[in-house]
């Protein structure tokens, strides 16, 4: 009989290395989550010093007496930091690490990698269900008040599955094929809901939808951060856990057909759970084009494809990478905001422009 040997239990020490090294890379990005926040929510037209946000935050937070933390502070610095900067940086970061999980699960499940919400058309369907809801209305409006999320995600959902089904006539889907597909998709919804707009009579509802094919953090407010908060950490949690099958996926459909995972039913769920993702985004802040396709590239040529790794980096990065464009958009303009889609738009399509071109891109592999 053949003896165990215990050394099969001991990891080589350059994977140990490595690990350490991951972990502390992932303590650097929380680290640098945590002070973009700080930082955030002192910059705008009113500059507040760190030490007094860090502060007010502190004694908010713990319902401790508010001058014996943050000593003299005026009523409309509170404000400035606890109603308005705060929620949308909190916006922000969570939209950020939506947007990049969904576009690294979206790159691996459907073997893509310029796959993300908004070149897939799904930011379009979900605008469009937006649209629907503010201008139009329906029995989702009388779901618990929910109803322009209720719509962005059936609007999202849609998408989806147009552009797979779509892809998919006459042989599988290609790469060209999903692009091609999330073209058509992004072309259609979009002229729906102008078309909608063109026929609306309601002059408020169109300067609301305006708002959505721009994209802004502006309306984040502590009512209206609970429900993408929740739904982005779940959906971010669950997908932590699948990191095996994606990157079973990233090896081709005829190896994971012969480890027995099931495409068509995992494509579907996942797609499902983006979509979810894109419509809660998209019915509170609008359309950010990009940040799924510029993040996990990021974080891909950092840590790896490896899921394990490029799944927390992402998220991380994600945060980060909004938080700071919302910034920019805060004080680029001394009259008013920028609309943040426009900055993202701005990084993401020369990103895109250096993929179609450098045509050896990493991404299947270590």
């Amino acid at each position: 009989m053949a003896q165990f040997n215990p050394q099969f239990l001991v990891q080589p020490e350059g994977m140990i290395q490595k690990q350490r090294m991951f972990t502390f890379f992932l303590a650097c990005l929380g680290i640098a989550v945590l002070v973009s926040m700080l930082l955030a929510v002192c910059l705008g037209s009113a500059k507040i010093a760190p030490g007094d946000a860090y502060r007010i935050i502190l004694a908010k937070v713990f319902n401790l007496p508010l001058n014996d933390i943050a000593g003299p502070v005026s009523q409309a610095h509170l404000d400035i930091i606890w109603q308005i900067r705060l929620p949308r940086v909190l916006m922000s970061a969570v939209v950020g690490a939506g947007l990049a999980v969904c576009g690294a699960v979206m790159q691996a499940a459907v073997q893509n990698p310029l796959a993300e919400p908004y070149l897939l058309g799904i930011s379009a369907g979900a605008s469009l269900g937006a649209t629907f809801s503010i201008l139009i209305g329906g029995l989702a409006g009388v779901l618990f008040g929910l109803g322009t999320a209720v719509w962005a995600f059936i609007g999202a959902l849609a998408a989806s599955l147009f552009v797979m089904t779509l892809s998919g006539i006459g042989g599988r889907a290609s790469p060209v094929k999903m692009i091609l597909a999330g073209s058509i998709a992004s072309a259609l919804f979009i002229a729906l809901a102008n078309f909608i707009v063109y026929l609306s009579s309601n002059a408020e509802g169109v300067r609301s939808v305006a708002f959505w094919t721009m994209g802004s953090l502006a309306a984040a407010k502590w009512d209206n951060l609970a429900l993408p908060a929740a739904g982005i950490a779940a959906s971010c949690i669950f997908f932590l856990t699948q990191f095996r099958i994606l990157n079973t996926l990233l090896l081709g459909e005829e190896t994971a057909i012969t480890l027995g995972i099931d495409l068509a039913r995992v494509r579907q769920l996942y797609l499902v759970i983006t979509a979810l993702i894109t419509g809660l985004i998209v019915a509170v802040c609008g359309i950010f084009g990009f940040v799924g396709l510029v993040v996990p590239h990021v974080a891909r040529g950092v840590v790896g494809a490896d899921h394990r790794r490029l799944l927390p980096a992402a998220i991380l990065t994600g945060a980060i990478f909004l938080i700071w464009a919302d910034v920019l958009a805060r004080i680029v303009l001394t009259s008013g905001e920028l609309p943040i889609g426009i900055l993202t738009a701005l990084v993401g399509a020369p990103f895109f422009m250096y993929i179609l071109v450098k045509h050896s891109v990493h991404f299947g592999g270590q």
